[in-house]
């Protein structure tokens, strides 16, 4: 039996720490809704994220995080980008006064405004600095939802480790949700993070009405843009962004209901603010924290990622949709395959 600490209790959160403890894992849940923890420690529930389905028995969840990590062997890290730094420096601390290190697994798919780093980078810098083969990332085309009811699931699995990818490999696989590993880990992140951005277009796009054609184009455009950045930035394996991580994870989010950012941008299609999205949605929009990254690094880089600034500028410079698809329709001609 391994102890994983699962920090974050929230949808994700809870779906994949009790998929773990099915595998027989003790798994301890970290958040700081003490009404979400009593719920799941009482009643094996998590109402506020997961309706209607329950949390095996045997995992629990506390907001303590020394009480969380007391023994624990990995650490997953399924919180928002803009909580990251703050836990993982809480982490950083608590382990160097235990001498204990656990191996530290992402899910949280984002990069930072301001440093404009990926979570991996955040993670090493705060917990095990100069050692990126501590951290694993997990991200492909997956939602909560779907993983809950057993949907089959494939996703990468990434680390600079090939050891530690197939170690986490190994501990999350099972009937219905496969990994495969990747040494690409960057590649692995920027793919996860920025298709969050262009699932926000996507959803403006069936907001406004446009037709499958749109969407399409949008996916492969949006697809182009992303890779450029993680190449052209970040040094990623353009190979990456074929695989799970990439195309796959960039349909699965342009496409459900199931996706935060489809639906914000959807609302925001419709017309609603980005205030009034942001409040009654409940749940972090992960896309509208990235691109602010994202834009950072356009400006500082000369990045060519028109989608990606477009929701920039509607988001936070108040632009209009309408003009900004009319202003991106009537760009100068380009050639397809470049980056």
């Amino acid at each position: 039996m391994t102890k994983i600490a699962v920090l974050g209790a929230g949808s994700w959160g809870t779906v994949l720490g009790s998929m773990l403890a099915d595998k027989g894992n003790e798994i301890v849940l970290y958040g700081n809704n003490e009404e979400v923890n009593q719920e799941i420690n009482e009643h094996h529930t998590n109402e506020l994220y997961m309706k209607n389905w329950s949390v095996n028995e045997t995992a629990t969840a506390t907001g303590d995080l020394n009480k969380a990590l007391d023994g624990a062997e990995v650490i997953l890290f399924v919180l928002p980008t803009q909580a990251i730094r703050i836990v993982a420096k809480q982490v950083g601390q608590i382990l160097t006064e235990t001498g204990r290190k656990p191996l530290i697994v992402t899910a949280t798919k984002g990069i930072e405004p301001g440093t404009k780093k990926l979570i991996s980078e955040i993670l090493t810098e705060e917990i095990y600095p100069n050692d990126t083969d501590k951290i694993v990332a997990i991200s492909g085309p997956s939602h909560a939802e779907s993983v809950a009811q057993k949907d089959l699931t494939a996703i990468s699995c990434a680390s600079t480790s090939k050891t530690n990818a197939e170690r986490v490999q190994e501990m999350f696989s099972n009937d219905y949700f496969r990994l495969y590993t990747n040494s690409d880990l960057v590649g692995v992140e920027v793919a996860g993070a920025v298709k969050n951005v262009i699932a926000i277009a996507a959803g403006i796009l069936v907001g406004k009405h446009y037709g499958d054609d749109a969407k399409a184009a949008l996916m492969t455009r949006g697809l182009a843009e992303i890779t450029r950045l993680g190449v052209n930035y970040f040094g990623a394996d353009p190979m990456t962004f074929s695989g799970l991580s990439g195309i796959g994870d960039l349909i699965v989010t342009c496409t459900s209901v199931n996706s935060r950012n489809w639906r914000c941008g959807k609302q925001l299609g419709e017309g609603k603010s980005l205030d009034y999205v942001l409040h009654n949605m409940g749940q972090v929009v992960e896309g509208a924290t990235t691109v602010k990254a994202v834009h950072e690094l356009c400006q500082e880089k000369q990045i060519d990622m028109p989608i990606s600034e477009a929701i920039y500028r509607v988001l936070y410079e108040n632009s209009n949709v309408d003009a900004e698809i009319t202003k991106m329709m009537g760009r100068s001609p380009k050639q397809e395959i470049r980056l």
